[in-house]
């Protein structure tokens, strides 16, 4: 992996990371201070895991694509499609890739499977509608991030694989 794409990535997690985290403990929950630890490890703990798996399984796809797809990725080059255009079905298939276990795991929220964040608050005593709230508005938090932050990614990590003349460098 090249330090280019690593450093994308760096960037990617950071920021989407940080700004899923800070408009959900500032916005969403309105904590006063932010940073009050009993919210903050195991809510960023949520976030930042489920990004890393979104952006692992981007990254993997979109450079197996770039590397079984060199050819088609040339080819559109030759015929005048920028680096964008050329690679848009590979970035495509990645950012699917990337976002369907955090969209799976939303759909079969409650109804296959409980949620460890409201099966805890549940066993310690919260009522079950406070739960389901907490564990809904996590779960988009989780989306949002992970959704945030494969975007960035893609944006952005695909350029990578091209030199400032716009040829492909795999």
């Amino acid at each position: 992996m090249s330090p280019k794409i690593k450093k994308v990535i760096a960037l990617s997690m950071t920021a989407g990371t940080l700004t899923s985290l800070l408009y959900f403990l500032l916005i969403v929950i309105a904590l006063s201070p932010w940073y009050e630890p009993r919210y903050f490890i195991p809510i960023a703990g949520m976030i930042i895991g489920n990004s890393m798996t979104g952006i692992t399984l981007g990254v993997s796809r979109l450079t197996e694509g770039m590397h079984s797809q060199k050819e088609m990725v040339e080819g559109a080059l030759i015929l005048g499609a920028t680096p964008k255009m050329a690679t848009k079905p590979l970035i495509d298939c990645a950012f699917d890739a990337a976002i369907i276990p955090t969209i799976n795991a939303v759909v079969g929220m409650g109804i296959v499977f409980l949620p460890g964040m409201m099966t805890g608050q549940i066993l310690a005593g919260v009522s079950p509608l406070t739960a389901i709230e907490y564990q809904i508005a996590i779960m988009l938090g989780i989306v949002g991030s992970v959704a945030l932050t494969v975007i960035i990614f893609m944006e952005l990590g695909y350029k990578t694989f091209f030199n400032n003349e716009q040829q492909l460098e795999i």
